[in-house]
C-alpha cells in the first residue's frame, strides 16, 4: 500500500507516493513533461511502478515541481534534475541498500542528465527518451543504463533516432522496440511489463 510523503529539493516540498517493500532494493519512477499534463499517475508510469512492486522493490514516485501539490515551477529539466536527486536521496535516507531510476518520455531525459555514482544510482530504465522531442545531446555517458524501450511507431521517441544515440549512453544497454506501440503504449502495456520484468530477473511472465 502507498503512502503519500513529502520531501525537500532546493527548499521545495515535492509531493510522492512510497510504497515500502524491501529495504535491499528500491526504485525513483519518474513522469512525462509538466507542461503536456505528465504526472505520476500517468498509464506508462503505472507499468513501471506496478512492474517493480510485484518484484519486491520499495517504490517512490513523486509529481515533479510544480505539479499536483508538489510546490514551485516547471525548471526547464534543471530544476527537475534537482527533484531526482531529492528523490533517490530520500530512499536512501530511509535505508534503501541498492536504489534503481527508471523514467518515462521527459522523466528519462531528465533522469539521463545525473551522474549514476555521484547520485547513487545502481540501475537506470529510459522508456522512450523523447529524442525527436527534446535534444539529448547533453546526455552524454550513463554508467548505470541496462534497459532502453520505445515503440515501432513513437514518434517522440523514434526507434531510428534512439539506435543511434543509444550507444554513446551505454554501449552495454538493451534496446528494445515494441512492434506497434506509441509513444503511450496504450493497448501495449503488458508487452512493456513483460519486458522490464525480463530485464530485471531473466524470467518471462508465462514461465
Amino acid at each position: 500500500m502507498e503512502e503519500r510523503i513529502e520531501f525537500l529539493a532546493e527548499g521545495i516540498t515535492i509531493e510522492g507516493l512510497l510504497q515500502k517493500n524491501s529495504q535491499a532494493s528500491g526504485v525513483v519512477i519518474t513522469h512525462p513533461h509538466p507542461l503536456y499534463g505528465g504526472n505520476m499517475h500517468n498509464n506508462v508510469v503505472m507499468v513501471i511502478l506496478q512492474t517493480y512492486q510485484k518484484l519486491g522493490y520499495t517504490t517512490l514516485r513523486f509529481n515533479f515541481r510544480g505539479v499536483g501539490s508538489s510546490q514551485g515551477s516547471y525548471g526547464e529539466g534543471i530544476g527537475e534534475q534537482e527533484d531526482v536527486r531529492a528523490a533517490v536521496a530520500y530512499l536512501a535516507h530511509i535505508g534503501i541498500k541498492q536504489i534503481d531510476l527508471a523514467g518515462y518520455s521527459f522523466g528519462a531525459w531528465v533522469n539521463g542528465h545525473l551522474n549514476c555514482a555521484r547520485a547513487g544510482i545502481a540501475n537506470m530504465v529510459m522508456v522512450s527518451p523523447p529524442v525527436a522531442f527534446i535534444d539529448l545531446e547533453s546526455v552524454s555517458t550513463i554508467d548505470c543504463l541496462k534497459l532502453v524501450i520505445t515503440g515501432s511507431r513513437d514518434d517522440i521517441a523514434p526507434a531510428e533516432m534512439i539506435s543511434q544515440s543509444y550507444h554513446a549512453w551505454n554501449a552495454a544497454a538493451h534496446f528494445e522496440v515494441i512492434g506497434g506501440a506509441d509513444h503511450f503504449y496504450g493497448g501495449y502495456e503488458d508487452r512493456l511489463e513483460e519486458i522490464l520484468r525480463y530485464s530485471l530477473t531473466g524470467i518471462k511472465i508465462n514461465e
